[in-house]
């Protein structure tokens, strides 16, 4: 009689600043999908607006802005509605910030999990960002809705879309990813979270346009990933005069290495988690 042999997995610690293992990753995409799905159930359940509140914040904070910004201080807006100015930025970044909140504690939030079975730790933090996705989706349908109401029309340039749109995303899973590593071993992050995402909204032009700058500042500027992403979203979008340009080359250079630079680090943490979550 025949003895089936059954195959043997060895998980061995990565020793030093190993590379990240993007294949591990793919090969347990069936495990991504289900934590998406339960972040998706977990952020909708027991709401009274549900799915609602992916276009309540960014349609409140409009609102806020325009009062104080747009009718008060009359703050420029590259010739466009101040409504739809400020709204177009409002919607990555939106993105971007409800990403880091729930990604920062999604390893400490899935202690249960680390501590009793082996998986590739990364896909916590990337599901956590991508299930914002959908509030994206929401959120930037009414988007067309508001050209619409201002007679703006979409230009040729609207091909570019997917392009800021995913530099927005690579905006998110880089920071989540350094973010979410140093939650485990300094839980200080939660606290100083909300006060680097207020700093770093009002850093962005948001609520300004970056026109306001003059070159080479304005390239500098760019250092703040989410400024190309923002500019290159209004301007692929409303065809703003002030075309991105540089600033969307060197944004890219900087949210490219943040996400590179937070794939390593937390290559080099995650056999940590567990003793210390």
């Amino acid at each position: 009689m025949s003895t089936v042999v059954q195959p043997t997995t060895i998980i061995q610690p990565t020793i030093g600043w190993g590379s990240p293992n993007i294949g591990e990753l793919w090969a347990h995409r069936d495990l991504v999908y289900f934590l998406i799905w339960r972040d998706i159930k977990v952020r909708y359940k027991q709401t009274v607006l549900g799915a609602g509140w992916a276009v309540m914040q960014p349609v409140l904070t409009m609102a806020v802005f325009s009062l104080f910004f747009g009718k008060l201080v009359k703050v420029p807006s590259d010739g466009l509605p101040y409504a739809l100015f400020t709204y177009v930025g409002l919607v990555p970044w939106t993105f971007v910030a409800n990403g880091l909140m729930q990604a920062s504690n999604s390893l400490v939030g899935s202690s249960n999990l680390l501590t009793k079975v082996y998986f590739p730790r990364l896909a916590i933090p990337v599901a956590a960002v991508i299930a914002g996705a959908l509030d994206f989706v929401f959120a930037f349908s009414l988007v067309f809705g508001m050209m619409l109401y201002y007679h703006v029309a979409p230009g040729a340039y609207i091909v570019f879309v997917p392009v800021f749109v995913l530099l927005s995303v690579l905006v998110a899973l880089g920071v989540s990813l350094w973010l979410s590593a140093l939650h485990v071993q300094y839980r200080d992050v939660k606290y100083i979270l909300p006060f680097f995402l207020q700093f770093w909204m009002f850093a962005t032009p948001i609520a300004y346009p970056s026109s306001l700058l003059h070159e080479p500042w304005r390239t500098l500027y760019a250092i703040n990933p989410m400024v190309g992403a923002v500019e290159g979203l209004r301007w692929s979008l409303l065809g703003t005069n002030t075309a991105p340009g540089a600033m969307v080359l060197v944004s890219a250079v900087i949210a490219i290495l943040l996400l590179a630079g937070g794939a390593y680090y937390f290559r080099r943490m995650e056999r940590t988690f567990a003793d210390v979550v």
